[in-house]
């Protein structure tokens, strides 16, 4: 099964690469957002920080997705820290995980949907040196340095595919709903449903992509930027078949069910915008006692 993966992943990453190469490209914007449990609950535990950063490629940007398959390719790399509830522990809840993932994708219009198709090389373990670098960074603050690492995930590469495929509806000319669907294989196998609503003009005629962690939408191609407050809701359920972060040999048990409920508030100046979320994640694990909260930051600037 992992072989035939493995060649799926491949063969996406091919056929998205091979499309994208047959078309002049320009770069059309930029997705960023760093997450932390910092700016949510404070706890430094469970999924306690992430960043992640996308390019976006095509010809041209009309306001709407293309019906093309490939013609407009987002390359991210994205990176997170999984961590126990404590990290000085001897003996941890669930095993520490350091991620980096390069990714490729396409954003394409497929019968009146809205369709992401992705893939990801996962990379895992002390290879990544996610956990040597939170070592660094909690001695250089003078926080309590991780001791957990000895019981992190080993080094493996985890071909990923992951499919969402949404609809967008103008309830009125400042309030938007987006259910969705979202498939994934790989270093974690789920199935999900939920949805998003934006209050304001956030995004009009733009394009978004998914937070992996959070599931906020970030802003990748900008549309029609008006100055103003907008505010966005979110929400999802995921049945989780399996997750290398939870492997059966360690002590967690993992969750079939998994929730996330997120807000968020965007503020867009004349040369500037923010955008400030929390998300609630729901428990993973059986032995999770509770779910916990991580905030989310972008700022953009422009001279």
């Amino acid at each position: 099964m992992k072989r035939v993966l493995q060649l799926l992943t491949l063969g996406v990453g091919l056929s998205i690469a091979s499309v994208a190469t047959a078309q002049e490209r320009v770069t059309l914007g930029f997705a960023r957002l760093f997450t932390n449990d910092a700016l949510g609950d404070t706890h430094d535990r469970w999924r306690t920080g992430a960043y992640s950063v996308s390019r976006f490629r095509g010809d041209r940007w009309g306001g709407a997705l293309p019906d093309s398959f490939g013609a407009i390719l987002e390359q991210r790399l994205r990176s997170e820290i999984i961590a126990p509830e404590s990290l000085t522990t001897a003996n941890p809840d669930r095993r520490y995980a350091g991620v980096i993932a390069p990714g490729l994708a396409t954003h394409w219009a497929l019968w009146g949907l809205e369709a992401r198709l992705g893939a990801e090389l996962v990379f895992t373990g002390p290879q990544t040196k996610v956990g040597a670098f939170q070592r660094e960074v909690h001695q250089l603050m003078g926080l309590d340095r991780p001791s957990v690492l000895g019981s992190q995930i080993p080094d493996g590469v985890h071909p990923t595919l992951n499919l969402e495929l949404g609809r967008s509806f103008a309830l009125s000319d400042r309030v938007v709903l987006r259910p969705f669907a979202e498939a994934q294989a790989g270093v974690e196998d789920y199935v999900r449903l939920g949805g998003d609503m934006v209050l304001g003009r956030f995004g009009h005629e733009g394009l978004f992509t998914r937070d992996t962690v959070t599931g906020h939408r970030v802003l990748g191609i900008a549309g029609t930027a008006e100055p103003g407050l907008s505010l966005t809701l979110g929400g999802d359920v995921a049945h989780v078949f399996g997750s290398a972060y939870l492997p059966a040999s360690g002590p967690a048990d993992a969750r079939a069910q998994r929730s996330r409920l997120r807000a968020g508030l965007h503020w867009q100046g004349e040369k500037a915008e923010a955008f400030y979320g929390v998300t609630w994640l729901g428990k993973e694990y059986e032995r999770q006692d509770e779910g916990q909260v991580v905030g989310s930051l972008r700022v953009n600037l422009r001279f």
